[in-house]
């Protein structure tokens, strides 16, 4: 069975999406650049959010200057709705910022008077544009026959086998206008735009799943999942934590640091045994008493002086003879020994007497 011509292919696709959405009609009131602008809006997003969101620019600012020197993200802001406001803020600006640089004015309606080939060369010069404004201005206000397809809409074609991913990257599936006559150009373009719109806004959604399968039943096992992985048992886990390099590293690095800090402690021990062996042993020094101040002994007798030095004197005569010295008494013990009365004989020469003394001692005669 040969198999379906690309024209039967979206005559089939017109007729299902017919049955699940309502064709919309652009404005036919806008000037061009309100078109233009309204795509910024529109590109991936329902009819509805744009419709919303570019009243909201046009009520909220004062005129097309005022959005032009606004921020993008004072633009977004208002734009919120949007499945993207931050990358339709910057569109919506670029454009305004492009035409006032090239006309200093807020106007394109030169571009109804030239011919189609070239209001889209002058079109696609503009910032900020894309092809699907280009094609949205081209057909809603120029009355060409183009049919707009943002990212949204391309992926959907692309998921049912009418898209390959080269028409996917370009931006436009070939054949399309020549497939679709121009008198449904519109009514086809609002309906696959929807389509579009849903496989971004919501594409798990049983509903938008239900149409996929309808315009292809093989599509089934290549739907947009949100089945999430099963959870890993806790005991795997915990191994697979564990054997991870970085618990590792966590687990070596206390250790390399106490190696460390040993062999640094090693490394001054030696360091201190070298230079201890290099210079001469010093004896430790003991502890100092606390000193005991003696009293004063008595000052000796006049007869006393001779037995003294005769004390003294002795000390020197036992170290000729070789015997050694004894130790001298504490001054604390020898002063409270009390001095003993030397004799004549001890003191070697007797104390000088008085004459009465001498006469006294004389035996009589």
């Amino acid at each position: 069975m040969a198999a379906p011509s690309r024209t039967a292919q979206f005559t089939r696709l017109h007729k299902i999406l017919k049955k699940h959405y309502q064709p919309v009609v652009p404005d036919p009131n806008r000037s061009v650049l309100e078109h233009l602008l309204f795509a910024c809006c529109l590109e991936n997003a329902h009819y509805a959010a744009a419709e919303e969101a570019f009243a909201a620019m046009v009520h909220t600012f004062f005129d097309w200057n005022e959005i032009r020197v606004s921020s993008v993200r004072e633009l977004s802001e208002v734009m919120a709705n949007l499945p993207d406001p931050g990358s339709s803020a910057s569109r919506f600006k670029r454009i305004l910022q492009s035409i006032f640089e090239a006309t200093y004015s807020f106007d394109l309606e030169e571009l109804r008077k030239l011919s189609l080939g070239t209001a889209v060369e002058r079109l696609e010069k503009i910032e900020g544009t894309t092809k699907f404004s280009t094609s949205y201005v081209v057909q809603a206000a120029l009355g060409g026959h183009s049919i707009p397809l943002d990212s949204g809409t391309l992926g959907a074609l692309a998921l049912v086998g009418l898209a390959t991913e080269s028409d996917v990257a370009a931006g436009v599936v070939p054949g399309l206008e020549r497939a679709i006559p121009k008198n449904c150009g519109v009514e086809f373009a609002s309906l696959v735009h929807q389509l579009g719109a849903d496989f971004v806004a919501t594409p798990f959604a049983p509903s938008l799943h239900a149409v996929l399968l309808e315009i292809e039943p093989d599509v089934k096992g290549r739907l947009p999942s949100r089945r999430a992985k099963k959870p890993e048992p806790v005991e795997m886990a915990s191994s697979q934590a564990a054997a991870s390099p970085d618990n590792q590293d966590q687990g070596e690095r206390p250790k390399k640091a106490a190696k460390k800090k040993g062999d640094q402690a090693g490394a001054v021990k030696a360091a201190g045994s070298k230079e201890t062996a290099g210079s001469p042993p010093t004896s430790a020094k003991a502890p100092s008493a606390p000193e005991v101040k003696s009293p004063r002994p008595a000052e000796p007798t006049p007869g006393e002086v001779p037995s003294r030095k005769k004390q003294r004197a002795k000390p020197a005569d036992e170290s000729t003879s070789g015997e050694k010295p004894a130790p001298e008494a504490p001054a604390r013990r020898a002063s409270r020994k009390k001095p003993e009365p030397k004799t004549k004989g001890e003191s070697g020469s007797a104390p000088a007497s008085s004459p009465a003394e001498g006469l006294s001692k004389r035996k009589p005669r």
